[in-house]
Formats: C-alpha cells, sequence, structure tokens
C-alpha cells in the first residue's frame, strides 16, 4: 500500500528538498521548494524564513520583508526573522516596520518617526568590494546601519563615511579596549560619501611626526589612516575567527616592515585634493625633514545625481 503523507509531512518534504538545493547553489530551485511548503503549511515558519533568508543575500528587500514578515507572523518568537524583518524594513526605509521588528526583538528604542536613531558604539563591519574584503571600524547608528570611521583601501570600493547596512549575524570578531565585538558583514552601501580616497607616501618622518599629521586631518572632520601600520592580511579562517591570542594557532605578519623614519603609506579621505595639500604643506612647514611624496586620489568620490 502506498504511504500517503499528510500536509505536514509534504512540508517537511518539501522544505528539505529546498535546503538541499540551497546547499547546491540552486537558489531559485529552493525558493520553489519554500514555497511549495508553505502552500501545505501557510502557518510554519520554517520555509517562510528560509526564503527570506535567501532575499535577503540577494538584496531583494521586498520580497526579504514579506517572507520574514509571514515567519513572525507564524512565529513570534522566531529572532532569526524578526531581525532580518528589520533589516528588509530598513533597507526599504519602512521605519515603522523596521522599529515594529526592533522593539519586538528587545531593544527599547525611543519614540520618533522617520530613520532609527539608536547609536550601538563602535562595531567592526566587513566590507565586500570587487578586489578584497576589508574588516573597517565603524559607528552603529542603529541595529542595522554604520557609517564607516575608517578609510578603506581602495580595491573594497568603499570611503571613509559610507553609510552601509549590515547583517545582524556574527561573522568574526575583533577586540577593542579589551573588549571582545563580532564583526558584522556589510549587505549594500545605503548612501556614499563624499570624501574622495587618496594615497600619499612620506619618507624621513618618525611616528609621532605621522600621527600629528593624522590628528590635523581628524581636526578638521577628515579621515586618516596610517597604512603601514594599520593593515593586516588574514587568511579567511582568521578573518571570520579570532585573530588574536592562540587565533588559528598560526601567525600573520605584517603586510610591511617600516623604518623608524619611513617609508610610510598614508590613507586620506578629503574632500578636494587642494584641501588635502593645504593639511600637508602646514604639517610640512613644521616638519622640513619630512618628504612627501607621490600624494594621488586613488577613489573618487562618488557622483552625485
Amino acid at each position: 500500500m502506498p504511504l500517503r503523507f499528510g500536509k505536514a509531512g509534504k512540508a517537511q518534504a518539501c522544505n528539505d528538498l529546498g535546503n538541499t538545493r540551497q546547499d547546491d547553489g540552486d537558489e531559485d530551485g529552493a525558493l520553489q521548494a519554500y514555497a511549495e511548503a508553505s502552500s501545505h503549511r501557510p502557518d510554519w515558519a520554517v520555509p517562510w524564513y528560509n526564503a527570506g533568508l535567501i532575499h535577503k543575500y540577494r538584496g531583494d528587500w521586498a520580497a526579504s520583508l514579506e517572507a520574514n514578515a509571514r515567519a513572525v507572523q507564524c512565529d513570534p518568537g522566531n529572532e532569526g526573522a524578526i531581525w532580518n524583518l528589520g533589516i528588509a524594513a530598513t533597507a526599504l526605509g519602512d521605519w515603522t516596520t523596521a522599529r515594529r521588528a526592533w522593539r519586538l526583538y528587545g531593544i527599547p528604542l525611543a519614540e520618533g518617526e522617520g530613520p532609527v536613531d539608536h547609536f550601538a558604539g563602535l562595531t567592526p563591519i566587513r566590507v565586500h568590494g570587487d578586489e578584497a574584503s576589508e574588516v573597517l571600524w565603524a559607528d552603529r547608528i542603529d541595529p542595522a546601519r554604520a557609517i564607516l570611521r575608517n578609510v578603506p583601501l581602495p580595491g573594497s570600493g568603499h570611503r571613509y563615511g559610507d553609510l552601509v547596512l549590515h547583517d545582524g549575524a556574527p561573522n568574526g570578531y575583533r577586540l577593542h579596549q579589551g573588549r571582545e565585538l563580532a564583526v558584522f558583514d556589510a549587505l549594500e552601501l545605503i548612501a556614499p560619501s563624499d570624501y574622495a580616497t587618496f594615497e600619499l607616501w612620506i619618507d624621513e618622518a618618525s611616528q609621532d611626526e605621522i600621527d600629528t599629521l593624522i590628528a590635523r586631518f581628524h581636526a578638521v572632520g577628515d579621515g586618516a589612516e596610517n597604512w603601514s601600520l594599520g593593515i593586516r592580511m588574514l587568511c579567511a579562517a582568521c578573518s571570520e575567527g579570532r585573530p588574536y591570542g592562540d587565533g588559528e594557532g598560526h601567525e600573520h605578519p605584517a603586510d610591511q616592515t617600516v623604518g623608524p623614519r619611513g617609508p610610510w603609506r598614508l590613507g586620506l579621505a578629503t574632500r578636494g585634493e587642494a584641501a588635502a595639500r593645504a593639511l600637508l604643506d602646514d604639517w610640512q612647514r613644521e616638519h622640513p625633514a619630512a618628504a612627501p611624496r607621490d600624494l594621488r586620489c586613488v577613489l573618487a568620490a562618488a557622483s552625485r545625481s
């Protein structure tokens, strides 16, 4: 006698098929299977959540919001679906839904309308460019948005001051002032900053003198980084793990060795070359032995429509 599956069994089989297809890289097939699972059991949160996850990583925010809203409707305690609902609503600028999601998760938000304002401190964010990925420090202004506060390398395609949408699942950790902080992956550039990125080399200067130059840029609201000391190339296992203490059992030496007088490689974020040169000239008058060279724009400011 042939086996007969009820709606619950059919839904489970379709959801399992969706998981298999997703593992095999067939996202369209997975979405089809999850949709079929939901047709058998529309009150089951799992396939709605699974579909919403695919839509999230595709950047299909309307579909992600709809799927995660259905998952939360089915299971109001599904924290993953609640968080992804908040991310999708943030991406769409649906601040009413975003606030509702964050509060449902347990985040005490102040009353208000418009963009959520809930500063959560300094946070490491991994940005992904066509050439490279990079972990940067950022000001987390709400549960899903952050403003980049390092000067990114040009290969990341990002700029100092960019506003990015980020995931809520930790993907690595970094230490800051003795505290372990989770790394979150950027999902999308929400608003590019109006800063351009410049590269500068300086010979015959001490680290203290370089620090004073960096402080001058910071004092006027620009960005500046000593790329010679601040960049550390990591393997994927360490970047997505804990690259300190015992780490992953191996060392990652500094990207380059710098002598006490350089050469130093700096990354500068400014709104124009003239402003950068003016700050550099003022600094050099106080440090005449220093030899700046090769100031060049390596990533132009984003065009404004």
